[in-house]
């Protein structure tokens, strides 16, 4: 019973992120509530945060470094060229937008190749290209050339399905190649308690879940098409010679 609730720290997270409180004062509610349950006396938890911070904080650098680009990207007119370009291609749909997306950074990931990440691309450019591709569905029944801002309701959904879709090809994609951190987390657990699994093995049975990940996608990016599709007001022709009989 003691090892199980040493496991109250992953409880702790679900429901913090189910009410959707700050992520990281979630996360540190979970590791004191984890440390206070092992034994461990609160100074000791809060030294072991600062013992993890300070051993990878070079994580986060790249980030750090790479948001005044990108910053200095959209001031120039980023997103309004993302927007352009989509605008241009007829067959272009939210969906179909944010399932390229993640099929390639699936793809990618899986070949060892970092491609995209929320920071870097999904911001500043796929949300620009969805949410122009959103406008132009609404505007095959509407009138031509009407640039009104999404409804927020309708932005607020295509933002969430382009964070998913860069979750989906990220975290599926990079079980299938064998350098990446999660596989090599996996085969070091596996070795700790005494079985043999060679890196190849994890990595063959990371497709058939990267598969039905990327299936799921598909079908949430159809959904996203209907939804969009369900906002769209036909329009009343009113230019139409009315006979004089």
């Amino acid at each position: 019973m003691h090892g199980y609730l040493e496991l109250i720290g992953i409880a702790v997270m679900a429901v913090g992120f189910a009410v959707r409180a700050n992520p990281l004062l979630v996360v540190l509610i979970a590791g004191f509530a984890t440390g206070l349950v092992s034994g461990m006396p609160p100074a000791a938890i809060v030294a072991e945060f600062g013992t993890l911070f300070v051993e990878n904080r070079y994580m986060t650098l790249a980030v750090i470094l790479m948001l005044p680009l990108i910053g200095m990207l959209e001031r120039h007119g980023l997103q309004e060229r993302a927007e352009q370009l989509i605008a241009r291609q007829r067959a272009a749909t939210a969906g179909r937008v944010l399932l390229l997306y993640s099929v390639v950074r699936q793809i990618a990931i899986s070949l060892g190749i970092k491609v995209g990440d929320h920071a870097a691309t999904v911001r500043p450019l796929v949300v620009p290209m969805a949410e122009a591709a959103a406008k132009r569905q609404l505007g095959a029944g509407t009138n031509a050339g009407d640039d009104r801002p999404l409804p927020d309701e309708l932005s607020r959904s295509i933002r969430a399905h382009a964070a998913a879709a860069d979750n989906v090809g990220n975290f599926f994609g990079e079980d299938i190649f064998i350098a990446m951190g999660a596989v090599l987390l996996m085969n070091g657990f596996f070795q700790s308690v005494g079985m043999t699994v060679s890196l190849w093995a994890l990595a063959w049975w990371g497709i058939p879940t990267a598969v039905m990940a990327f299936l799921l996608m598909a079908w949430r990016a159809r959904a996203l098409d209907r939804h969009i599709a369900a906002h769209v007001v036909p329009v009343r022709r009113t230019d139409v010679p009315v006979s004089s009989r």
